[in-house]
């Protein structure tokens, strides 16, 4: 786990329960998931394989241990995880540094949550060299912490990550808003103990407890975030 910034502490913003804002990267922020699904079609074509356009869903969100061991058990490819990954994170690279289109509303929202100095984490299950690269794009002032998925013992689904960042940033998960665009990511931020917005990017997502669901983060602004928390006393 590596700080951009130094930590915030337990900063809250006045008259406001919320404490942190934790992101997800791919899919959340960056325009990338369907990056990484272009990657292993193209690497598993190399290798003499094809895709199935199903296996899309199973792959989506998680890390890249559980998505790469699955296609190499679907596929029968001979090929290690440990190769595998290498070629999955090169291809990936080369790939967002011809094109890193933000979502809609992500510059917008990260401006405004630094404007008012709220403590902000980037939360990824992508490994440490690609989010250092994708964080050029976003800013890396936007965050006082980044947690990358190969520096914890378990990433998501676990919720490793965002207890992790809360730790970092010395606040209470229950006081955080995670914003994720998978039912992987939800899984990690709710296990934590986190209120959830839900962006979907890939597989439909449902509203549940803590759990808001809306269609772009030019619906999320900082008043929206404080209100989850308010909604929660």
């Amino acid at each position: 786990m590596t700080s951009t910034v130094p930590a915030l502490g337990t900063r809250t913003a006045e008259g406001s329960a919320l404490q942190a804002v934790l992101l997800d990267m791919d899919g959340t922020l960056v325009d990338t998931e369907g990056f990484w699904w272009d990657v292993e079609l193209e690497v598993f074509a190399s290798l003499g394989h094809t895709l199935d356009d199903s296996w899309r869903h199973v792959v989506v969100g998680g890390p890249m241990t559980r998505s790469a061991g699955f296609l190499i058990e679907a596929t029968g490819a001979d090929i290690t995880l440990a190769e595998l990954s290498v070629l999955l994170n090169d291809g990936f690279e080369q790939r967002i540094g011809r094109d890193l289109p933000l979502m809609p509303g992500a510059a917008r929202l990260l401006a405004e949550l630094s404007a008012h100095d709220i403590p902000t984490a980037l939360v990824s299950a992508s490994h440490r060299r690609i989010i250092d690269r994708v964080l050029k794009s976003l800013g890396p002032q936007h965050f006082a912490l980044t947690v990358a998925g190969d520096e914890v013992p378990r990433t998501k689904p676990h919720p490793d990550p965002y207890l992790a960042a809360a730790t970092g940033l010395g606040v209470d998960p229950v006081r955080c808003a995670v914003v994720e665009d998978t039912a992987t990511g939800v899984a990690a931020a709710e296990a934590a103990g986190c209120h959830v917005v839900a962006v979907p990017s890939v597989a439909p997502i449902t509203p549940a407890a803590r759990r808001t669901v809306v269609a772009s983060l030019e619906e999320v602004d900082l008043t929206f975030l404080r209100g989850l928390m308010t909604q929660m006393r």
